[in-house]
């Protein structure tokens, strides 16, 4: 007798963690369902033998229709949801419109939310089901110059928490991701939403603007592939039991550690000089 692979669902899969994660899963016998925004990005990703179809966590009726069809390739059910998609706005809180948090919390918490309210429904109905959501070790702590990621991340911690209680009488389980710096396309694109929406030149922060746009992302510790996020998710898929959150790369378990330890003010002296 076969065994019934298991299916999952992951957002942002055009580069970087969510590309890397399709790939680990789908070599390791899951039936993985990738997404991307993009057309190109879906002809991309097939090319790379993904099984890729569009989705817009920004767009509702992209989701429904993913979904669709995914329960028709599935037989109507869905095992896994990876909530990846999301982006890293950069600024000085001072320096943000309110349109420009807006835009940050329309990716990274609203589509987030679409997804996993429109997922849950599927989930119930066949009485099981795994969420896994990509917090970031800036939902642990915060950064300057990082206001709106910051809270974007805060609120994915906030909301996954409440959600993992309310499901608690259920078998569907919520997990976060608390990344530090991985390797991917990240950084890059957050470097053009700096260009895009910081008015640098007029900024009391402009030389740490420039500095930024400059970093070489080598420079920075505790760096690690996006493969360790990929392995990460293979092992939640694998326990029965999955842990309400996953600390990656050193620099999340040294900063959590110290939030737990350190007064406010002590660890806002340490995250200063970071």
């Amino acid at each position: 007798m076969t065994t019934k692979k298991q299916t999952i669902l992951i957002t942002g899969c055009s580069t970087g963690i969510g590309l890397e994660s399709a790939l680990y899963m789908q070599r390791n016998g899951f039936d993985v369902y990738a997404t991307a925004r993009e057309k190109k990005d879906i002809e991309n990703l097939k090319e790379l033998g993904l099984n890729c179809l569009l989705l817009d966590v920004t767009k509702p009726d992209t989701i429904k229709d993913c979904l669709d069809e995914v329960l028709k390739q599935t037989n109507g059910t869905l095992d896994i949801l990876f909530n990846n998609a999301g982006f890293g706005q950069p600024g000085a809180v001072e320096d943000l419109t309110t349109q420009t948090l807006k835009d940050q919390f329309e990716t990274n918490v609203f589509g987030l939310h679409e997804v996993t309210i429109q997922v849950l429904s599927i989930m119930k109905a066949q009485g099981y089901g795994k969420i896994i959501n990509h917090s970031s070790v800036l939902g642990l702590v915060s950064l300057k110059l990082r206001g709106a990621y910051n809270a974007s991340k805060y609120a994915i911690e906030g909301l996954s928490d409440t959600l993992r209680l309310e499901l608690e009488d259920t078998d569907i389980s919520v997990s976060l991701l608390n990344t530090g710096p991985i390797i991917s396309e990240f950084r890059n694109n957050a470097k053009k939403k700096v260009e895009e929406n910081i008015d640098i030149n007029n900024s009391r922060f402009k030389e740490s603007y420039i500095k930024s746009l400059k970093a070489n992302k080598s420079d920075v510790p505790f760096t690690l592939k996006s493969d360790a996020v990929a392995k990460v998710v293979f092992k939640i898929a694998n326990t029965n039991n999955p842990a309400p959150r996953y600390y990656i790369t050193n620099a999340t378990y040294l900063l959590g550690y110290l939030k737990r330890i350190l007064s406010t003010k002590m660890l806002d002296k340490i995250l200063i000089k970071i």
